[in-house]
Parts: C-alpha cells; sequence; structure tokens
C-alpha cells in the first residue's frame, strides 16, 4: 500500500521482529498493571466487611460447643471448649469464625502443656486467615508408648491427634472444613463388599452341623468399640476385624483371601 509522504523526512529505522516483540510485552505488561490496579481498588460493597484479625476485641459473650474426650490414658475424661465469635451480624456476611479453645479436666498431670497448647491455639484462631491446618499438624503427632482405639473403633494415634479431630469436627460444623463427597460408585462399591461379607457370614452360619465349619462366635449385640461413628449411618463391624490404614476405622475382613474395608472400600488386592 503506498503512502504519501506530505513531510522531510529527519530518519528512518528498520523494524525488526525483535522490535515487534518487545513492543507487544510493554503493552502487555501495561494491560496487567492496569488489571491489578483495578483489583487493588476497593470495593464499595466490601469496604464495611470485617475479617477475622488479631485487633477485634472479645465481645462479652460468644457463643460455643463443648466435646468431651475419654482417653483410656486418663482416668477422668477431657472437656475441650471451642468459643466462636460471630462477624457481620445480621448481614450476608455473616460468618462464624473461632476465637478461643479451653481444655478442662480433673486430672491435673498434664496441666502445663495443656495451657500452653491452648493458649498458642487461641492465638492462632484470633490472628485470622485460614486456620485449618492446625488440623493436620496436630492429627500427625504420634504418641511414642502407641495411640488407642476411641469408641467407635477409630484409630487415635495419640491425645494432641484426637484434640485436632475434635478441631475438625468444629471447625466442619461452623462451614470452615468441608468432608470429600464420596463418589456414587465407592458407595456402589462399598455396598456390594459389605452385601458379599453378610452372604458370607450367613453362608458360615448355616453350616453348624459340618465339623470342618465349626460356627464361629458371634456376639448377640456389637461391641461399642465396633460400631462405626464416622458418619456412616452406626453401621457395626465385625469384632474380629482389623484396623484400616487408609480411614482408620476397625473394619478390615479378609474376603475372598483379601483384606477389605468394610467402611470405605480400600481393597489391598485393589
Amino acid at each position: 500500500m503506498a503512502v504519501k509522504i506530505d513531510k522531510k523526512i529527519k530518519g528512518y529505522s528498520v523494524v525488526t521482529p525483535e522490535d515487534k516483540a518487545k513492543d507487544a510485552a510493554k503493552a502487555e505488561a501495561v494491560a496487567r498493571e492496569v488489571a491489578e490496579a483495578e483489583l487493588r481498588a476497593p470495593d464499595p460493597e466490601l469496604a464495611n466487611v470485617i475479617q477475622m484479625h488479631e485487633r477485634i476485641e472479645r465481645p462479652e459473650i460468644l457463643i460455643g460447643s463443648t466435646y468431651k474426650i475419654k482417653s483410656p490414658l486418663f482416668e477422668h475424661a477431657l472437656y475441650v471448649t471451642i468459643n466462636d465469635i460471630v462477624l457481620n451480624a445480621g448481614s450476608e456476611h455473616e460468618h462464624r469464625r473461632p476465637f478461643e479453645i479451653f481444655i478442662n479436666s480433673k486430672n491435673m498431670d498434664h496441666f502445663q502443656w495443656i495451657v500452653a497448647l491452648t493458649r498458642i491455639m487461641s492465638a492462632v484462631f484470633r490472628k485470622g486467615g485460614d486456620v485449618t491446618f492446625l488440623v493436620d499438624e496436630m492429627k500427625a503427632v504420634f504418641d511414642p508408648k502407641g495411640g488407642y482405639f476411641k469408641a467407635g473403633g477409630v484409630y487415635m494415634p495419640s491425645l494432641v491427634a484426637e484434640l485436632g479431630s475434635i478441631v475438625e469436627d468444629h471447625l466442619k460444623s461452623i462451614g470452615l472444613m468441608h468432608d470429600p463427597e464420596m463418589s456414587d460408585a465407592q458407595r456402589a462399591l462399598i455396598a456390594e463388599k459389605r452385601a458379599a461379607y453378610a452372604q458370607l457370614s450367613s453362608k458360615k452360619k448355616a453350616d453348624v452341623g459340618n465339623d470342618l465349619f465349626p460356627e464361629p462366635k458371634v456376639a448377640d449385640a456389637p461391641r461399642e468399640e465396633d460400631l462405626e461413628v464416622t458418619g456412616d449411618g452406626g453401621v457395626s463391624f465385625p469384632p474380629s476385624a482389623s484396623m484400616c490404614h487408609k480411614c482408620s476405622a476397625k473394619a478390615i475382613v479378609i474376603m475372598d483371601g483379601c483384606a477389605t474395608c468394610l467402611n470405605c472400600g480400600y481393597s489391598k488386592c485393589g
């Protein structure tokens, strides 16, 4: 295309592909800075929304929940109280956040570390931000003397881990954490495994007169420690079941020569 030059030429240069790339990079950088500036601009609707931070003063009244820990490590139970603060009450941005935690018991053997732990946790709560990391940190603490099974047959590696489990349950109740939803295929697999195990158990009971298959000793009612309490409708598992390393429930049974979990569907054979 011809271009008419109606002014005096004072100089010239040849535009190379590298020059075009540099100009495009500069234009992209300017556009990115403009977009970031728009994001940093305060939103009038969110300007008055209060977020959790350490400068928020404690109200006179807090709402909370108290949880009981009955561990075989102690003669007396532990009572864990977690109090929450309600931010932006009455608005569409209303939400609860943990504010403080207390642990009380008649057992005073571990009073010092319990007080220290609760004060540190309360300080983390008041700091704001994502406090869910406390759950993973506490549940990863193992007792060198070995853990224990709490009521329901769920293994707890330590008392601190059970405290972490309680914090997890509380954060789920106020909406800060959510359980991963089980897929329909996984639910169908678990139902199939339970049905197969129930059929196998019924067959063994029917062979009472056969000396090769003596009647197994079955409890009249499931023991408290054999009841699953992880949200599966109170399903009872056999007393002879062993612990599953995936879901920490005593629900591993031997089916067709393979270790299978009746709670989460895990199978050692794949």
